[in-house]
């Protein structure tokens, strides 16, 4: 049957008897034919025994589903079906840690009995499942052994996990019976807004819940997995609903895979920027303001730095630089959309009988600033520049040292162009953002995100706007993945994502193209015909937030800063006190030749002096002493590689401020 087109209908034994058949495309491109209602099961027997065995689901026309489920016909072509094995990468490890999730919930209900369970999806790298303990029953991570050891006798059982579509009041009947609440409340929202007739229901031995799947075909396919942590969760993720205990564990297919993820962990752990970032003294946090950093000097000099890096290479590529006020009024957030559709993230307040917020983001402040001046064809693009102050209003729950915070700063640019400028200034936006990541060694994807469900605009501005991003990104030969639905609510974009030296995607930049907020706004300029157009808006953010960029870069280099970026490039170390004179001259040259230095002037020994430094993590350590007071040199050692020998003092400097003015990584 493989390798070839059969027809749809075939006749057996002769007797006239007709037998319907289906075909599926392989990712081979041959045509595989099976009898009508055949699994996912069958099509892997057909394809080989070994296959068969190795099978855990089958993804048919980009949709996952279980080995046992009957496989869907084609209404127009045959379906594409791949079979999903271990070899399968995130599809295949979704489906263990869904197994797992579950594993997990069984275990815990029969540890904990009056538990209720709420949800357990699989995420990126693991698993969870939120539970309500009864009163008085709370749960550590010094739990985790004994939850363990029932999980493994759960995946040891080899337990089939077994799929049952029933009415939706039998579901809601028999959870209601087990006084599964937060059970009962999804069916009944299934119910009321999406008027379901049935749901699906998995069981694992005695444990039945709620779920669409889908999932491997036993718990046995589950080889290695750990617990990792508790946290709270509100149910739905809602502060005014009961707080659930979260458990987060992860599952792999080998033992190895396993601990070499627990040890890149570790590893993120030791880099984490909360931890590097108060012991090299840049940043650090109150309660006096949640979510917003404390910049120290030394922090403040990465800061600045970065600013400066946006600012001289913006000033090259003819941005030009704005400041907009903090607070609008309300009308302004009205007008671009975002009252309506992201007032709940905004800091709002009220002064004169009229209704304010801080700025979230720049774009309608720059949108206003463009409208106060009349402009021409000829003015044509206006790019302007803020690293403008910005206040969001996110959960508690949601902070995370730079990464999440309310206040932050953002390498913010809003352009404004004519439609024929569209290719010219979106290539421009993309060799600014190469430029800038190559200076931290910085290797990007690109990711085209379109139109979102909840949107403004007329569709025919969105098929311009995607049409125009496409066709940027073709014209210039540039790879990349479509993200379906992730646009903004104003406009399509281009996202830019790298993955750092611990394998973690993060996303930096993006450029967003906009008919809407020109619309919205009623922007114009004077055509060469003298009338009124419409401009074209594009929103750039290169580094992102300032903050979130340097936490990622923090974690990224473990905290080894370029000496361009070091708060302290070099710090001057003399051996006994008579060395102090002489330590305090070289520092002085280095600060007139616009170096940041320090001198140690501890009596501690030269070796725990050395230490000390490597611990703060700066580029050089100039070790001088008699024999270097007496020639006008300096011993150089380089964080990490130790000594590099001892050269005349002006022959460092020159060295230091070539690698700061070429920005140089080392």
């Amino acid at each position: 049957m493989l390798g070839f087109r059969s027809p749809n209908t075939a006749n057996v034994s002769g007797r006239g008897t007709s037998i319907r058949r289906m075909e599926l495309e392989l990712p081979d491109g041959n045509i595989l034919a099976l009898p009508d209602g055949a699994t996912g099961a069958d099509a892997a027997a057909a394809i080989g025994p070994g296959l068969a065995r190795a099978a855990l689901a089958v993804k048919v026309d980009g949709e996952v589903q279980d080995l046992a489920r009957p496989l869907p016909s084609g209404n127009q072509g045959p379906p594409k079906l791949e079979i999903i094995t271990e070899r399968s990468g995130q599809d295949a490890l979704g489906l263990i840690r869904h197994d797992a999730a579950h594993v997990l919930a069984a275990a815990v209900m029969e540890l904990y009995p009056g538990v209720k369970i709420s949800i357990g999806p699989p995420i990126e790298n693991g698993f969870y499942y939120d539970f309500a303990f009864p009163e008085g029953v709370s749960l550590s991570e010094a739990d985790f052994e004994r939850i363990e050891a029932k999980m493994r006798e759960h995946i040891a059982a080899d337990e089939p996990f077994t799929r049952e579509d029933v009415p939706a009041q039998d579901a809601l009947d028999r959870f209601r019976r087990e006084g599964q609440d937060y059970k009962v409340e999804l069916i009944e929202d299934l119910v009321r807004d999406q008027a379901v007739p049935t749901v699906s229901l998995y069981t694992n031995n005695g444990f039945t819940d709620l779920c669409r799947g889908p999932h491997a075909p036993s718990t046995k396919r589950i080889k290695a997995f750990k617990l990792q942590s508790v946290a709270g969760a509100y149910w739905r993720g809602d502060s005014s609903k009961p707080m659930l205990t979260r458990v987060y564990g992860t599952a792999f297919f080998s033992e190895k895979d396993l601990q070499e993820y627990l040890a890149r962990l570790e590893q993120a752990r030791a880099r984490d920027h909360r931890r590097l970032g108060p012991q090299l003294g840049l940043f650090t946090f109150s309660e006096v303001s949640p979510g917003a950093a404390f910049w120290l000097p030394a922090g403040t000099e990465v800061f600045n730095s970065l600013v400066a890096l946006s600012r001289e290479m913006g000033r090259e590529r003819g941005y030009v630089e704005v400041k907009t006020p903090q607070i609008y009024d309300s009308s302004l957030w009205r007008t671009s959309g975002h009252w309506q559709k992201y007032r709940e993230n905004m800091f709002v307040t009220e002064y004169e009988g009229r209704q304010m917020a801080v700025k979230p983001m720049n774009c309608p402040g720059h949108c206003h600033l463009y409208s106060l001046q009349r402009h021409s064809y000829r003015e044509l693009p206006v790019r302007y520049w803020e690293p403008g102050l910005l206040h969001r209003r996110e959960p508690s729950g949601t902070l995370h040292g730079l990464l999440r915070v309310r206040h932050f700063a953002q390498d913010d640019s809003h352009i404004f162009c004519t439609e024929d400028q569209i290719q010219d200034e979106v290539s421009g936006v993309l060799e600014f953002a190469f430029a800038t990541y190559e200076v931290f060694g910085i290797d990007v994807k690109l990711e085209l995100s379109t139109r979102p469900e909840d949107r403004i605009g007329a569709e025919e501005l969105w098929d311009k706007s995607e049409t125009a991003l496409l066709q940027a990104l073709d014209a210039h030969g540039l790879p990349y993945k479509i993200s379906e639905g992730e646009g903004a609510f104003y406009g399509p974009k281009i996202d830019l994502h790298m993955t750092d030296s611990l394998g973690r995607s993060w996303q930096l930049g993006t450029c967003q193209l906009d008919y809407n907020f020109p619309e919205r706004f009623e922007l114009t300029y004077t055509g060469p015909d003298n009338a009124e157009h419409r401009p074209v808006m594009i929103h750039r953010a290169l580094m992102g937030s300032y903050e979130r960029f340097i936490g990622i870069l923090l974690e990224h280099l473990n905290g080894e800063l370029p000496p361009w970026l070091a708060p302290v490039q070099a710090i001057v170390l003399p051996i006994a006190d008579r060395h102090l004179d002489y330590a305090g001259a070289v520092r002085d040259r280095l600060w007139a030749e616009g170096g940041r230095v320090e001198v140690d002037e501890r009596t501690e020994s030269v070796g725990r002096k050395i230490r000390d430094a490597e611990l703060r993590k700066i580029p050089y350590m100039l070790v001088v002493g008699d024999r270097e007071q007496e020639g006008g040199q300096v011993s150089v050692r380089e964080h990490r590689r130790g000594d590099v020998g001892s050269v005349a003092l002006d022959e460092f400097i020159g060295r230091l401020s070539e690698q700061v003015k070429t920005r140089a990584r080392i």
